[in-house]
This record gives C-alpha cells, structure tokens and sequence, in this order.
C-alpha cells in the first residue's frame, strides 16, 4: 500500500519493536533511509537490535529518534531531514508495552496502574486518575474513549472502591470492573475491563490529540506522490483518520452555481482506501491482535500540477 522503492525515505511514527520497519527496510535497500520515531527507550533499543541484524549492504540508512510523533516537526528538524516519501502510523499501545506487566497496561496481568508511553517525560498516571476524578469525569472519559455502556456504574463503582483504600494496582481495578458489569453483560463481548483500561490509556497519554497533530505534521512532511498509512485499532482512531482524509482530499467548496472558483481550496490528499482494509482471516490467526486493526491509505498531491 505505501509502495516503497529503493533509496525511498520511510518513516515509521510507531516504531515498537520493529516488526512493520523491518519489512520496509528490505524494500529500501542501502540507498533508502529509514526513520523510527518511538517515546519508549526499550522499544527504541529493542528496534535498533533488530534491523541491525539486516545485513550491510542491504540495510538503509537508519535514523531512530526518541520521542513522539506528536512532536514530529521538532524531531525532524532535529534530525535534518529534508521531506519523506512514505509514513506509517500503528496506532494503540504496542506489545512491548502490552507485555510488561510493570507498565499497567494490560487487564490480564497484575501491575502498577500506571499506563505511561513515556514515563520519563509524563506524569498523569491511570492510579492518578481512577484516585482523583469525580465519578461524572471518570464516566465521560470511559464512556467517550471506549463506548463502554456501563460508563457511569464502573466510575459509581470505582468512586466507593477508592473510598476504602486508593486502587493502586490493576488487579484491583478489574476486579472493581468486573463487580460493576453485571453478569449478563460479562459473558459476551470479551474482557468486561477492555474498553475501561483503552479509555484510561488514552486519556493518560492524550492519544486523540496527538492523533491530530501527527497526521497535520505528516502530511506537511511528504513528498508529492507519497502516501500515508494509518492502521487504528478502535472506532474513535477510525473517524479521526477517516476525517481527517476527507477534509484534506476535499476541493473545491463553492457553491455548485457559481461559475468560477473564488475559494481557491485545492485537495492535499487523494484518498487511496475508499474503505478500511481488514485483516484476513490468516493475519487474525497469526496475530490475534490484529482482529480489530483498519487499514486507511492516501496519497499526497502535487499542489502545483
């Protein structure tokens, strides 16, 4: 979909471990250069391992930067680089980050509610939050961040929790979650926890946000002819990427019965996937994960064509 070439420049917003930046990296060749942006310093190390592996005279340029995407300008210009031919964001927490239990990001195993992607630089923390806000904050952020359809009980559940002891751990917070979820509504749809510990990941690292501003930057940083992909994993990510594609591949807005164009607005962006691709069936049984990612593509335009 990104359609890489040799002495291509690919950046990868979301770099992990590395599993996307090492396909591309083979398609690169010694003549591309491969950037990786990543707020998470085990990530970042974990990342360089890897592609190190790639031989020599195979492997591109690499360029890994610490921070986040958000902040892609600064990062850029930083590292000198002068546009981008193609861009990758894999949005949502990555599993480097799923799997350390000492992160507090995951539902399945016990650990400190924490849910920073850059502890060193943040310090809202998911213990800060369920401990603090009110019972109507706590249900506005579960509800908006994840559709949970319990939103108000959990945080009326959560608020009486705290009021005997702080809820330090995610152990304690599923197990006040699950209280609150009554038992016909537990035995479908997955983890009653899912959509609650989703809504504290993103209100504690203002994922939406910088959503926007990423993609913003993203599209000032690419070539003519060079695209942009987004893989979201939830329907808020979606509508965000959806929009924002329709609003920069929009031309024209005057009115239909005016003879001449007077706004002067030309599309930025040609929209590539009309609709998002899904993973196969296959992917899904590689990689369980993968079951609710959604693929958007575009393209950026020459203004001066």
């Amino acid at each position: 979909q990104l359609e890489l070439k040799t002495q291509h420049t690919f950046l990868d917003c979301t770099l992990g471990f590395a599993g996307h930046s090492f396909e591309a990296a083979k398609r690169l060749g010694p003549e591309g250069l491969l950037i990786g942006i990543d707020q998470d310093e085990v990530a970042l190390a974990a990342a360089a391992e890897r592609l190190e592996q790639i031989p020599v005279g195979q492997r591109p340029k690499l360029k890994l930067l610490r921070g986040n995407f958000g902040d892609m300008d600064e990062l850029l210009v930083a590292a000198e680089v002068p546009g981008i031919d193609a861009v990758l964001f894999d949005l949502g927490v990555s599993s480097v980050q799923i799997d350390t239990a000492s992160r507090g990001f995951s539902f399945k195993e016990n650990g400190p509610l924490d849910m920073r992607m850059d502890p060193s630089n943040q310090t809202l923390t998911a213990a800060e939050i369920v401990n603090t806000y009110t019972a109507p904050d706590l249900a506005r952020v579960i509800r908006h961040y994840s559709d949970e359809k319990w939103a108000s009980r959990i945080a009326d559940f959560i608020v009486a929790a705290r009021e005997e002891a702080p809820l330090t751990s995610s152990e304690q917070l599923v197990d006040v979650i699950k209280a609150a979820v009554p038992a016909s509504a537990r035995r479908a749809g997955g983890h009653p926890a899912k959509r609650t510990f989703q809504a504290l990941r993103i209100e504690v690292n203002g994922e939406l946000d910088v959503l926007k501003s990423g993609l913003e930057s993203a599209v000032r940083w690419l070539a003519p002819g060079g695209r942009i992909a987004v893989i979201s994993y939830h329907s808020l990510e979606d509508r965000i990427v959806k929009d924002f594609f329709r609003e920069y591949s929009k031309g024209c807005t005057c009115p239909p019965d005016l003879p001449v164009c007077v706004c002067g607005n030309k599309p930025i962006l040609k929209v590539v996937t009309r609709k998002p691709v899904l993973p196969s069936e296959e992917e899904i049984e590689r990689n369980p994960r993968s079951r609710s990612a959604k693929l958007r593509v575009a393209e950026r335009l020459d203004e001066n064509a």
